[in-house]
């Protein structure tokens, strides 16, 4: 078991998935496929997975852009822990572990795509369309000193993240669409079709902060301790609108995150470890006595 760590902002990605967005269960197949010794660069990995082979690459591609194995291809601590044999969900049928993976695809880096969109773009712009996103990931690739970005390979990506979290009205009649992407049920991203003065219409995206109340405290709390980077506290304003934080990985409102941190800081669960919610001349900060290991909070969570 060890930790997926790959290389963040080194250079963009936007392939490797074969233009196919993640499904209901690719995860766990792909997990049991590695855990009994099959290699996804095998050609008898079409037979063991029971998938065309594009969607093999794609499956292997998934794995690892939500952190689920490591870069010598060995599953993580998060996928034993929620895929195992005595994985928490393994068929992914609590929201609280999308969220999870949410954060983890978001935060890993490794597919570009989403990292930018929910750490950068949603700050610059409201609403933005596939227009905006491209003109976005140039510019950002220009300012970084990267090779100039693939357009069509781009346009490609972000239509596969529509995939990911746009659920459309024919998957909201069928609740069991196994072809439906794997975050739509989070209810992030929203769809508005407008006509400029042109009378030509688009299609604008957007994904405003909302009270996300089903996402449970501990999510929060693992998705805090998991980015690190502090010792006994950490300023609100950090929590709310850094990079990779839960202010913008969840796209959640600034209140309702206070109420989630409040909540952490009164549940009797957390009493060892002394966690507070501080506000000194109106700088709030969560406090750490000593601080709980990350898979703990995910076990006080999956454990009621």
């Amino acid at each position: 078991m060890t930790e997926a760590i790959f290389p963040i902002n080194v250079k963009f990605t936007f392939s490797g998935h074969d233009t196919f967005h993640c499904r209901q269960l690719w995860l766990k197949k792909g997990y049991d496929f590695v855990q009994a010794k099959n290699k996804f660069t095998k050609e008898d990995a079409v037979v063991e997975l029971g998938v065309g082979k594009n969607m093999v690459s794609a499956i292997h591609f998934w794995m690892k852009a939500f952190g689920l194995l490591d870069k010598e291809g060995n599953t993580t601590d998060l996928a034993d822990y929620i895929f195992g044999e005595k994985g928490k969900d393994p068929y992914l049928e609590d929201n609280a572990t999308l969220w999870l993976l949410h954060y983890h695809l978001i935060t890993q880096g490794l597919a570009s795509t989403y990292n930018l969109i929910f750490n950068q773009l949603r700050k610059e712009k409201i609403e933005f369309t596939k227009d905006n996103f491209l003109f976005f990931v140039e510019r950002k690739a220009a300012e970084a000193g990267l090779p100039a970005v693939n357009r069509k390979t781009a346009a490609s990506d972000f239509e596969v993240f529509l995939k990911m979290y746009n659920r459309t009205s024919e998957q909201e009649k069928d609740k069991e669409d196994s072809f439906a992407g794997l975050l739509t049920h989070l209810d992030l991203l929203q769809e508005e079709r407008r006509k400029p003065e042109d009378k030509i219409s688009i299609l604008n995206f957007s994904i405003p902060n909302k009270n996300r109340t089903d996402i449970p405290e501990d999510i929060i709390l693992y998705a805090i301790l998991n980015n690190g980077g502090f010792q006994n506290s950490i300023n609100f304003e950090t929590i709310y609108q850094d990079k990779n934080q839960p202010g913008l990985v969840f796209a959640i409102e600034k209140s309702a995150l206070l109420e989630k941190l409040e909540a952490i800081a009164a549940n009797p669960w957390y009493a060892r470890y002394r966690i507070r919610l501080s506000d000194h001349a109106g700088i709030k900060e969560l406090q750490f006595a000593t601080q709980p290991d990350k898979f703990e909070v995910l076990n006080n969570y999956y454990g009621q």
